[in-house]
C-alpha cells in the first residue's frame, strides 16, 4: 500500500508566483485580493512585511494564505489576511490545507507576538474565534443592456444619474495616476481620514496593468471625481473612489460609478462589486439606494495579546475628535503627514 503524501506549509518566494496565480486562477473562489501582486503592492506600496503561505502535497498546490503585518504604536501590531483589502483567508482545496495555513498562521502570530491575527472572511469559517460584524460587502449581478441596468436602479438614485447625465458630465480614461491621487486625497481629507501615500497608487497601477483601471469625471474641463477600479474574471471593483465638493451639487459620484457600470458591462463583466462599507454610514447608504443589498463579511480573530478584538475604524467614539480636527486641517499638511498614518490602518 502506498504511504499518503504529506502536506507540507512553506513560506512564500519569487519562484512560488507562477504556481501561486495559477493555483488562484484555477480556484473558483478566489477573489482578486488572492493575487501575488498584492505582496508587492503590500510591501512596496504600504511598507508591510508579508508572510505568505503556500500548503503543497506532492509538489501540487492545496491552499494559499496571505499574510501581512500592520505594526504602529498608535493602532496595535496586528498579522492581517490581507491589509488593504476587503477579502482574506485561506483559499484551499482540501479542509487538510486550511487547517495547516490557518494553525501555521496562528503559530506565526504567536512568534511575531502580534496583539491579533485577522482573517477576512466572507462567511464564517473558524469555529469559536471572535467575529466583527461591522462591515458589509455589495454585491450585484448586472446586465449587458444599459437600460436594463438603469431601471435596476431605485427610482431616486436613477433620477440622481439623470441630472449627472444632464449636467453635461464626461468620462475620461487616464494613466495619470497624479490627477487621481490629487481628487482622492482631497475627498478623504473632507471625510477626516488619513490619506495613503502616491507611491502606493503607482505600484498598483503598475502591477496590475490594464487590470487596474483610472477614470476621471469631467465638467467643463474641470476633474471633479475619479475612481480606481480593479477587474477580476468576470468582475469590476471601483476600489478607491473620492470626488471634490463641486461634485455634490453635480452629482458627480452618481455618473462615475454609472459610466463605470456601462464601461464595464461592454467589456464582458457582469458583476459588480462595490467593496465593503460600515454598517450606518455614508457609504452604506449610498450603496444601498443603488439597489444592492447589503452582504455581512466576517472578519475574524485569533487573540495573542489583545484581550478583545481590535477596534481601529472611525466609528471609534475616541477617534471622533481626531477625524472632526484632521477635516480642518489645510490640505498640504494633510497629505503631508497623512500617509505615514494611513500606512497602519489596514
Amino acid at each position: 500500500m502506498q504511504a499518503a503524501v504529506e502536506l507540507r506549509v512553506s513560506p512564500f518566494t519569487p519562484a512560488d508566483r507562477t504556481d501561486w496565480d495559477g493555483f488562484v486562477a484555477g480556484h473558483p473562489d478566489a477573489t482578486f485580493f488572492h493575487h501575488s501582486g498584492w505582496r508587492d503592492a503590500i510591501e512596496q506600496g504600504l511598507g508591510h512585511r508579508t508572510c505568505y503561505l503556500l500548503a503543497r502535497r506532492g509538489g501540487q498546490i492545496e491552499g494559499v494564505l496571505p499574510l501581512a503585518q500592520v505594526k504602529s504604536r498608535l493602532f496595535g501590531h496586528a498579522l492581517v489576511s490581507t491589509p488593504g483589502c476587503v477579502y482574506g483567508g485561506a483559499l484551499t482545496i482540501s479542509e487538510d490545507a486550511r487547517q495547516a495555513l490557518t494553525w501555521r498562521a496562528c503559530e506565526l502570530a504567536r512568534e511575531l507576538s502580534v496583539d491579533a491575527l485577522e482573517l477576512r472572511h466572507a462567511a464564517p469559517v473558524e469555529q469559536g474565534w471572535p467575529t466583527k460584524d461591522l462591515y458589509v460587502t455589495f454585491r450585484k449581478q448586472i446586465s449587458g443592456d444599459d437600460e436594463t441596468n438603469l431601471k435596476a436602479i431605485p427610482r431616486k438614485q436613477r433620477a440622481m444619474v439623470r441630472k449627472g447625465i444632464k449636467a453635461g458630465l464626461q468620462s475620461e480614461i487616464t494613466t495619470d495616476v497624479g490627477c487621481f491621487y490629487a481628487i482622492y486625497a482631497e475627498s478623504v481629507r473632507n471625510l477626516g481620514t488619513p490619506v495613503f501615500p502616491r507611491r502606493y497608487f503607482d505600484v498598483l497601477q503598475r502591477i496590475f496593468g490594464d487590470a487596474c483601471e483610472l477614470s476621471i469625471i469631467l465638467h467643463q474641463g474641470e476633474a471633479i471625481a475619479a475612481v480606481m477600479s480593479f477587474y477580476h474574471r468576470d468582475e469590476v471593483l471601483p476600489y478607491y473612489g473620492g470626488s471634490r465638493p463641486a461634485a455634490r451639487s453635480l452629482y458627480g459620484n452618481d455618473f462615475m460609478y454609472w459610466d463605470l457600470m456601462c464601461r464595464a458591462a461592454r467589456r464582458g463583466v457582469r458583476m459588480f462589486d462595490y467593496g465593503r462599507s460600515k454598517q450606518g454610514t455614508c457609504s452604506f447608504s449610498f450603496k444601498k439606494n443603488w439597489g444592492f443589498e447589503p452582504q455581512p463579511l466576517h472578519y475574524q480573530y485569533y487573540l495573542v495579546r489583545s484581550q478583545t478584538m481590535p477596534n481601529v475604524n472611525p466609528n471609534n467614539p475616541k477617534y471622533r475628535y481626531f477625524i472632526e480636527a484632521w477635516k480642518r486641517l489645510p490640505l498640504p499638511v494633510a497629505n503631508a503627514i497623512g500617509p505615514m498614518l494611513a500606512l497602519h490602518l489596514g
